[in-house]
């Protein structure tokens, strides 16, 4: 997650978003906080994002639309939020492919590691791209960046 990057926040749940941005905010980290599935989409049409925090149920639909949105855009990791952290809702969640599931409202140390874990997401799959790359290429980039 690049520093350029954007953290979404899409929940309706006032307290949850306070909560979410406060933690955010202490981390030196800037939120945009949405309320809706569409909101959202028009959201990955035009910014950077780089993670996306996200209520189980919303008012037009809920994590799986905001999964959707995501992966016809830059496919940026989805974190669910759930008031309800059960096994089995996780395991649902996991199997769609969501980043992460974690309870709301959220504690610091669980959102600071999805940070973390999508920033080591990011430099992993910057490195599969660079392997991916023709040798020349690589050896021209490296030298750029060098």
């Amino acid at each position: 997650m690049s520093t350029s990057s954007q953290i979404v926040v899409v929940t309706s749940d006032v307290e949850n978003r306070h909560a979410l941005s406060t933690i955010l905010m202490k981390l030196g980290l800037d939120a945009i906080c949405i309320s809706t599935v569409n909101q959202c989409r028009e959201m990955l049409g035009g910014e950077s994002v780089g993670l996306i925090f996200c209520d189980r149920y919303l008012a037009d639909g809920g994590y799986r639309d905001v999964l959707a949105a995501s992966r016809s855009s830059e496919g940026q990791p989805c974190v669910v939020l759930t008031c309800r952290h059960t096994n089995s809702d996780y395991q649902e969640a996991k199997n769609v492919g969501v980043f992460d599931v974690i309870s709301a409202p959220c504690r610091p140390t669980d959102v600071e590691w999805m940070i973390i874990r999508a920033k080591h997401r990011e430099k992993q799959m910057a490195q599969q791209h660079f392997n991916l790359m023709p040798p020349s290429r690589r050896r021209a980039r490296a030298a750029a960046t060098a």
